[in-house]
């Protein structure tokens, strides 16, 4: 196995194995390492049709004193069962979540990038619904596939901020939540409003509450957060956002710091008022924000990230790399 550990962007890549888990019968299997990446399905399963599906991301890194932790799986195994909750699927036990995610990493321990190269193993366990089925209900039947694949530095060659774009002209209905539950899922009515954010030069539309559009809701793959000008963390408290382990864990991390945070509904009008605003998610941890287009208004922030969220940022992916004292006791070590 050849792998140019500098090269890797966020891209999917084959590994050494899957583990599958199969819910027949009201119960889980003991579940299966796989070699390979192929399904069969039948062309009337459930989640072809009526899509009883839904995802989870979270990651594993090698640490700087040589060993291999996984950041709060706990946390991604209690969000699946919030969404499968939603969906009339089966809950999986959180402690076989976190067994299964260890047992996959295990098995793929040549793919995790080495430290330094500021790489991880993404992992991406998604569960569906298989049973043939033409009326409308829940499978019988369920797969629960836990995937992973290396991926390098979100940025390569220092953090840049990237511009957004309101969007107002098409509202998503909860891409991660499904509507007022707080649920991860499917990202699927999102791809319309960001595809037309990027096709304006912005990389992330932000969605706004779809009832009045006076509410910043999320971005189109990540939760908003935004610092005051008196230093506070602000995030949006909304019932159709995803409730994002990321920010969880930097407010949480902020407040350790003394960082005052809040989470409450925000306002749009709210946004020329911020000092930094930035998108946080597994994949990047912290996206700042330069500028916010909405129609003929621009509000813009610092070109550079700021102060604030750089400090969360390096505190945040110091702990996951064992940098920095786990002090809130995040990691998992396998």
């Amino acid at each position: 196995m050849q792998i140019n550990w500098d090269k890797l962007g966020f891209e999917y890549m084959p590994t050494k194995a899957n583990i599958r888990f199969h819910f027949a019968d009201g119960k889980w299997d003991d579940g299966k390492i796989y070699d390979s990446y192929d399904i069969t399905l039948s062309v009337a399963a459930n989640c072809l049709h009526y899509g009883q599906a839904l995802f989870e991301g979270l990651k594993a890194f090698h640490c700087k004193d040589g060993k291999v932790r996984i950041f709060r799986p706990d946390e991604n195994g209690m969000r699946l069962n919030a969404s499968a909750r939603r969906l009339l699927m089966p809950e999986f036990p959180v402690d076989c979540f976190v067994k299964a995610v260890k047992t996959v990493v295990k098995a793929n321990i040549d793919y995790i990038p080495p430290y330094g190269t500021g790489g991880s193993l993404y992992i991406r366990p998604v569960m569906i619904g298989t049973s043939p089925q033409i009326g409308v209900g829940a499978s019988s039947e369920y797969e629960l596939i836990i995937l992973v694949t290396p991926v390098g530095p979100y940025y390569k060659g220092g953090i840049k901020p990237v511009d957004a774009m309101i969007s107002r002209d098409y509202d998503r209905a909860a891409p991660h939540g499904m509507g007022h539950v707080k649920a991860a899922g499917n990202y699927a009515a999102s791809l319309l409003p960001s595809k037309l954010a990027k096709e304006a030069h912005c990389p992330v539309a932000l969605f706004l509450d779809p009832a009045t559009h006076q509410w910043v809701d999320e971005f189109g793959t990540s939760n908003f957060l935004a610092i005051t000008n008196d230093g506070t963390y602000v995030t949006s408290q909304s019932s159709s956002i995803l409730p994002s382990i990321t920010n969880k864990s930097l407010m949480e991390i902020a407040a350790k710091m003394g960082i005052k945070t809040e989470r409450r509904p925000v306002r749009v009008t709210e946004l020329p008022e911020f000092a930094e605003v930035a998108a946080c998610g597994t994949a990047v941890v912290i996206t700042p924000v330069g500028r916010i287009f909405d129609g003929d208004q621009v509000y813009t922030y610092s070109q550079e990230i700021g102060p604030m969220l750089k400090k969360l940022y390096d505190e945040m992916t110091g702990i996951q790399y064992g940098e920095r004292p786990d002090l809130l006791n995040y990691m998992v070590e396998l």
